[in-house]
């Protein structure tokens, strides 16, 4: 039995998939305007995640991802800037090519962290007429009326609005959350087409004029193009609960006249500090800025799963630090368990089962690599290949590409292999031998060092 963190209830939940033994999620994904940052990465680890846990559990799981390549405003008072449009004339290119590369550069950097791609990527510009047909819905069910801006939502018609960031409706002043615009007939409506913006770089033909979607319409557009009318899990980060998520779930609504998601599940923010990393902040690290300070990837990857994906992460050089060491850890484990036996009853069963136990409750993660190294300590002690099979399981969750040996350690293969054929000639006695091939590991560029735990390689200086 899975449990999930449901953000509409505020409570765990019991996963029922609406196809039973299948599990349908829509990941919100990234605008491509720039450089995605490890704060936006930690949405993408937690998701993909939440996906290996399903599928390790035994569930079909089918995984769909937007990528926004228009209509993410500057602000939310659907008067600001498109982020894309605006980066285009800054850069004096077409959004087309800013939305091309920067998306290339986002499956580069997910590629390091080892994410998964989803089963489906959609992007924004290429589901309009999905969009015009899911607007329409929304219109012919009394949801809309126009305003100079565009065909706009009207909060007010869905009673339930408020839930999901559990908004305090009838407190809100209008400016409070928008700019003041008098032909709005709630603070919270939003639009749905955008048609006065003739000089907007991306233009569409609809019912309403000439013009653009705004961007809470495509995820909801698109996520029922490929998962349906209702399906069981909707990702993002915490802050798209009071705006975007909330937008979405009342178009949902309006649309089809129930809900269309089972569970909505959110991650927290990665802290610097007191502040959430974020581009407004000015305090953003990108993957290529992470590598540079001395920092794999994947040593960040493992830093997300120390903290429960619902609280705050801190962001520190000593944090990473820790997370560096732990991954080396973890692979020094499948290097020494190269040239280990694998003897008597099987002792991991118990802490197979412990790890599965964690993961199943709301995701977490921080237990489940509370299992893993007790793992580690006891395959160290028992020096049982076992350790390192049960290992290379979990990280069909964890993610950290202990099973490929160009991680581990750095070291090539024929490095390793030395480092095993000396290992045995040590069992043997044989210290010459053991000798030789130290020399022999060191004129590849690697020294070998005898720990409590077992031998382990690392670069020369």
């Amino acid at each position: 039995m899975m449990k999930l963190y449901s953000t509409l209830s505020r409570q765990k939940e019991e996963l029922t998939p609406v196809e039973p033994g299948r599990v349908k999620i829509y990941t919100c994904g990234p605008t491509v305007y720039w450089f995605a940052h490890v704060g936006n990465f930690r949405a993408y680890v937690f998701a993909d995640t939440l996906r290996r846990v399903l599928e390790y559990l035994g569930y079909e799981v089918r995984q769909v991802m937007n990528i926004t390549d228009v209509g993410h405003l500057t602000t939310d008072d659907d008067l600001g800037e498109d982020k894309l449009d605006r980066q285009a004339r800054q850069a004096g290119r077409t959004p087309e090519e800013i939305a091309r590369f920067y998306e290339a550069a986002f499956w580069q950097d997910a590629g390091k962290l080892n994410i998964l791609r989803p089963h489906v990527v959609c992007r924004a510009t290429e589901h309009i007429a999905e969009m015009i047909e899911l607007i329409q819905r929304i219109e012919r069910n009394g949801f809309t009326y126009r305003t100079s801006v565009g065909l706009i939502f009207d909060t007010g018609r869905y009673a339930d609005y408020w839930r999901l960031g559990r908004l305090n409706l009838d407190a809100q002043q209008a400016g409070a959350r928008v700019q003041v615009d008098p032909e709005r007939r709630n603070p919270s409506d939003f639009a749905l087409w955008i048609t006065n913006q003739p000089k907007h770089l991306m233009q569409w033909d609809s019912p309403w004029g000439r013009g653009f979607p705004g961007w809470h319409v495509e995820c909801s557009a698109m996520s029922i193009k490929y998962l349906g009318e209702r399906f069981d899990i909707h990702t993002g980060g915490i802050d798209h609960i009071p705006i975007h998520h909330t937008n979405e779930r009342a178009q949902n609504f309006a649309a089809t006249g129930h809900e269309v998601v089972s569970l909505w599940c959110h991650n927290a923010f990665l802290q610097l500090g007191e502040a959430r990393m974020g581009k407004s902040e000015g305090n953003i690290v990108t993957i290529s800025e992470l590598e540079q300070q001395g920092f794999e990837p994947l040593a960040f990857r493992y830093l997300c799963h120390t903290a429960l994906y619902r609280m705050p992460l801190s962001f520190t050089p000593e944090a990473m630090a820790a997370a560096k060491n732990g991954l080396r850890g973890l692979r020094e484990l499948g290097l020494n368990a190269l040239a280990w036996p694998t003897e008597g009853e099987d002792w991991t069963r118990t802490l197979r089962q412990e790890f599965r136990d964690a993961i199943a409750d709301d995701l977490n993660i921080p237990q489940a690599l509370a299992v893993v190294w007790n793992l580690v300590r006891e395959g160290n002690r028992r020096k049982d290949k076992r350790a390192s099979e049960a290992l290379l399981e979990f990280d069909r969750v964890l993610g950290l590409g202990l099973g490929q040996p160009e991680t581990a350690g750095e070291a090539p293969a024929e490095v390793v292999e030395l480092a095993v054929l000396r290992e045995e000639a040590r069992k043997r006695r044989d210290w010459a031998g053991a000798d030789r091939l130290r020399k022999e590991i060191a004129e590849r560029g690697y020294l070998v060092e005898d720990t409590r735990d077992g031998w382990r390689l690392k670069r020369k200086p």
